[in-house]
């Protein structure tokens, strides 16, 4: 497991999906999300077979707490360019709808930093977020991410199109 002050980051387990879809279906947190249907869990068990399991371009964690041990929220690195050394960030805390926060969002994505950055060698981070969702936005500037690019009209949702921000952090740190 890696650890940071509050949270841990463990390999997600088959008996998390069925909360992690739970999670993953709330409207509220489906607004923000590339796939904005709602999953079933032959979805969710697709997902963790292909991504999750086999693919090696795909680092997903389940987000623990600490002091309890208890499931509170999931993240990782997709779509990882090995060649180009960078990969999409992603996170979200389910547990009592917190979604982003500062404590444990905070905190897992530091450690997903030191994991991306440090562990894989990792060069460039980077997101992409909609316009909408200030909370991320908040995250990814107190992670000192810069951003790097913007989209117009990318994202139709709640009758509206939404723009799409691009964010990205540089390992300082190589050699």
């Amino acid at each position: 497991m890696l650890t940071g002050t509050y949270t841990g980051l463990r390999a997600i387990e088959r008996n998390d999906l069925s909360q992690l879809l739970e999670w993953r279906n709330q409207p509220e947190f489906r607004l923000y999300f590339r796939e904005f249907r709602e999953l079933n869990a032959e979805n969710q068990n697709f997902w963790f077979e292909k991504y999750v399991m086999q693919d090696s371009n795909t680092r997903m964690f389940a987000i623990v707490d600490l002091e309890t041990n208890e499931l509170i929220g999931a993240c990782g690195l997709c779509y990882i360019d090995w060649i180009n050394r960078n990969a999409d960030f992603s996170i979200y805390i389910g547990k009592e709808k917190l979604y982003i926060d500062e404590k444990y969002a905070i905190d897992a994505g530091k450690i997903m930093e030191q994991y991306g950055f440090g562990e894989l060698n990792l060069h460039k981070l980077w997101a992409e977020i909609y316009s909408i969702d200030k909370q991320k936005k908040c995250f990814f500037e107190k992670l000192s991410f810069m951003q790097e690019g913007y989209f117009k009209d990318t994202h139709w949702t709640q009758g509206e199109w939404v723009d799409s921000i691009y964010f990205a952090k540089i390992n300082n740190w190589e050699g």
